[in-house]
């Protein structure tokens, strides 16, 4: 039976399909939630007091300051659905609280943000290649001192080795593409800046990196389209795997794919309810979930 098609491409989708096409369609067409750990609530929290930092007045981008954005942050987050979903003690917030904390002070050792000269944050971009949606979120667009365009993504854990770290900088050549394509202009730089362990990697983009990147973003959708139309999408078996919230349906640790489907339904199917419930059984103004 063939699958639907994900609507658009971003550098998570692209990444998560050269990682593992089975992994993939868990999340990006069977609509699996990958369940919140605390990494990925500590990246939101630095992430927002990051972006609230660099919204201050330049005067006031000071470590105080960030730790006041930091504290905003968390009082954010305390509603936020994963955050919620991960359900951590008072003492396991502060642990997390703190290890945020600590990242924050490591990103005043990478720059100062009073040099820092934004023009978007959190900034979404999209753009139709030939019928093909492509979309991303760029943490941070800024200009330099001589006005040229600069991509800022941050990580909230340690950079990689040199063998992987051209596989990182795909992701930010994907924004230095959006740039050119929706606001007309390349990037002069793109850099991931690693708050783990205090490093920026940082590389030019090229004729021929965007060239480079546009063939293989367009040979991985006619991956995608063809494993759509097989229903055949395999996984791919490495250390990520120890990481991977979907073993329990992996064939490779002895699941069942269609058991990720039945699993996607039911959950639909409860969303579903619940917004039925919140409308008082008005279903008209209820949109059906859909694994698209």
């Amino acid at each position: 039976m063939a699958l639907d098609l994900p609507s658009s491409l971003s550098p998570s989708k692209v990444a998560s399909f050269t990682e593992c096409a089975l992994a993939f369609r868990f999340s990006a067409i069977d609509r699996l939630p990958d369940p919140p750990t605390v990494a990925t609530v500590r990246g939101t929290l630095v992430h927002s007091a990051l972006e609230r930092l660099l919204l201050l007045d330049v005067p006031d981008r000071t470590p105080d300051g960030a730790r006041q954005c930091l504290h905003d942050a968390r009082a954010e987050l305390a509603t936020d659905p994963e955050a919620i979903a991960l359900g951590l003690d008072a003492e396991g917030e502060a642990a997390m609280a703190a290890e945020a904390e600590r990242l924050l002070e490591r990103y005043f050792e990478l720059e100062d943000p009073k040099a820092i000269r934004p023009i978007g944050l959190e900034l979404k971009l999209e753009v139709d290649v030939d019928g093909l949606r492509l979309r991303g979120i760029i943490d941070r667009l800024e200009l330099d001192d001589d006005g040229e365009l600069i991509v800022t993504d941050y990580k909230s854990g340690r950079s990689p080795g040199p063998h992987f770290e051209q596989s990182r900088l795909n992701g930010v050549h994907f924004y230095a593409f959006l740039c050119e394509r929706v606001l007309g202009r390349r990037p002069a730089a793109v850099q991931l800046m690693y708050l783990g362990d205090g490093v920026t990697i940082r590389t030019e983009p090229t004729d021929q990196s965007l060239r480079a990147l546009e063939r293989k973003v367009r040979a991985i959708w006619s991956a995608i389209e063809k494993a759509c139309e097989r229903d055949d999408f395999r996984p791919r078996t490495s250390r990520l795997c120890d990481y991977c919230a979907y073993q329990a349906f992996c064939p490779a640790f002895g699941g069942d794919p269609e058991d990720a489907r039945r699993e996607a339904a039911r959950l639909a199917a409860v969303a579903a309810a619940q917004l039925i419930d919140v409308t008082d059984g008005a279903a008209e103004a209820v949109p059906l979930a859909s694994p698209v």
